[in-house]
């Protein structure tokens, strides 16, 4: 029988210690740590955001419009963030980057509790915050194969950051509802702030070898174009971003407007905004955990498909759903489809891409998955002034199923690809 030491403990190597194996590297439990609690943090802030933009406005649009200027930037800056991670020191950049994501929070907290805030000052640090987001990311996932060496471990490495960011959306939101009912938005954002220490901290105790950065003649837009080039060629590497970037689109802007559902359809307040945002996190948490417990990478590309059908299902029930009960229990199925399907997309793009070319398509996988969330954002808050918040995102849940049969259709080119990809290795 097979043991894992953590720090010293020893596991029996059953499926429950295999689902945290990266944790047996150092430095990744410290990455790891570090990005939890900085994550609960976050959750805090972002349930927070939603309801004072809320408060301020009532307005679908303007809340739309927030989110749309939060991720906007990564449309432009993540694919040039991608191929800036393959040539700069990538834990100096992730100290900066968290150091100035943690002077924005603390400014947001000084303008709410000085009541100075307005949807003025909103907007331009909401696309603050997303400037540092869209160069953070693509470091931050480049970072992982930094600190988990060992390739069969990657694509754990992977799903327990998610693990970590969705057991964050499932404590996070709760306790941002309460702490709002309790405290008001500005201390949410000034706990968001003070999180972001543990982050630093856990960048700075990671001791590793000095990674030889890529020296390269040619220029940022040119090995951009190449990488673009290598994606559209590469079939099974399109339809996975194809899939993406339309389940991106018109699947991720429903979170823009839970405070509508939970004060609207739901007849809510901040605390039912937490309850729906808690379920989708745990979901989430559970196909995460899930993923991470999965070692077969030959059955990836089925599991993304079905999840990809779990994820339209849960999405259109909870669209037409004027019930609690059943909107959390629905938020609990789409969270659980929408992370393994994202994952499954993430760890599958990872392992069939070529080593020289995987940081750029990362970089788009980020770019489709966060980029283009905004547009789709902004689109869905337009409609729904029009036809209503569900019929909205009842819709848009049809063209995420058409996209997920889709892919279906074109499964074995994926699962070729990835058999070919093994047996070469």
């Amino acid at each position: 029988m097979a043991y894992v030491f953590f720090r010293g403990i020893q596991f029996r190597s059953t499926g429950l210690d295999n689902m945290f194996r990266a944790l047996a590297y150092r430095n990744y439990r410290y990455f790891f740590t570090g990005q939890s609690i900085s994550l609960l943090g976050t959750w805090v802030q972002n349930i927070a955001m939603g309801w004072l933009v809320y408060r301020l406005t009532g307005s679908a649009l303007l809340l739309g419009t927030v989110v749309f200027a939060l991720q906007i930037p990564s449309l432009f800056i993540t694919p040039l963030a991608g191929v800036l991670a393959d040539r700069w020191n990538r834990k100096r950049f992730l100290l900066l980057s968290q150091t100035a994501a943690m002077l924005i929070a603390f400014f947001l907290s000084w303008l709410v509790l000085s009541g100075r805030i307005t949807i003025g000052w909103i907007l331009p640090l909401a696309v603050a915050n997303g400037v540092v987001l869209a160069f953070d990311t693509p470091f931050r996932q480049a970072f992982v194969p930094d600190i988990v060496t060992r390739r069969e471990d990657l694509s754990n490495a992977i799903a327990l950051n998610s693990s970590a960011n969705n057991l964050a959306r499932f404590i996070g939101p709760p306790v941002g509802g309460l702490l709002i009912a309790w405290v008001g938005e500005g201390w949410c954002f000034f706990i968001n702030g003070v999180s972001f220490l543990a982050t630093i901290t856990s960048l700075l105790a990671i001791r590793m070898v000095v990674r030889r950065t890529v020296k390269s003649t040619a220029s940022i837009l040119t090995q951009l174009g190449e990488g673009l080039q290598y994606v559209w060629r590469f079939r099974a590497l399109r339809y996975l971003l194809l899939l993406v970037f339309l389940s991106s689109f018109f699947g991720l802007p429903f979170q823009a407007l839970l405070p509508l559902f939970a004060a609207e359809i739901l007849q809510g307040d901040a605390q039912t905004l937490g309850l729906i945002t808690g379920a989708l996190g745990a979901g989430a948490l559970s196909g995460a955990l899930f993923l991470a417990s999965r070692k077969e990478l030959l059955k990836l590309p089925v599991l993304t498909f079905r999840s990809a059908m779990v994820f339209v299902v849960g999405l259109a029930i909870f669209a037409l759903s004027s019930s609690l009960l059943l909107s959390v229990a629905a938020l609990l199925v789409t969270g659980f489809g929408m992370i393994m399907h994202f994952n499954a997309t993430n760890s599958l793009l990872q392992t069939i891409a070529d080593e020289d070319k995987r940081g750029r398509v990362v970089s788009l996988w980020s770019l489709t998955y966060m980029g283009i969330t905004p547009l789709g954002s902004l689109l869905a808050g337009t409609i729904a002034e029009t036809i209503g918040v569900p019929l909205t995102i009842f819709a848009f849940a049809l063209v995420c199923s058409a996209s997920a049969l889709y892919f279906g259709k074109n499964i074995g080119v994926v699962f070729f690809s990835l058999s070919r990809k093994i047996l070469k290795d």
